[in-house]
């Protein structure tokens, strides 16, 4: 199998993982977020917040998501993770470059 190596840095932040739900609810599943949201026993506010992005998502959410979906939470931690790390790196980077390394 070829390996393909990526040449420059990917300039764009990772996607928030509220972006694939919203298109699983939305596109997959034709459910209305006021369902979901009752089905998973959270708050619509809460949901929304999720889906557009300003929210974040808990292993809680993921988990809750995850069995209305049928899908692997894991999924949604990790996308949020990639996320948050990305955007700390881009927040923090003066910073860290003037952090010495001890090895």
């Amino acid at each position: 199998m070829t390996e393909f190596s990526v040449k420059r840095p990917i300039a764009r932040p990772p996607s928030h993982p509220g972006e694939l739900m919203r298109e699983i609810l939305n596109d997959h599943l034709k459910l209305p977020i006021a369902e979901a949201a009752r089905r998973m026993e959270i708050s619509r506010p809460y949901l929304y917040a999720l889906l557009n992005g300003t929210g974040a998502v808990t292993p809680d959410m993921a988990l809750r998501f995850g069995r209305l979906v049928g899908g692997e939470p894991d999924l949604y931690v990790h996308m949020q993770a990639n996320r948050d790390l990305w955007l700390a790196r881009q927040r923090l980077q003066s910073t860290l470059d003037q952090i010495e390394p001890a090895a």
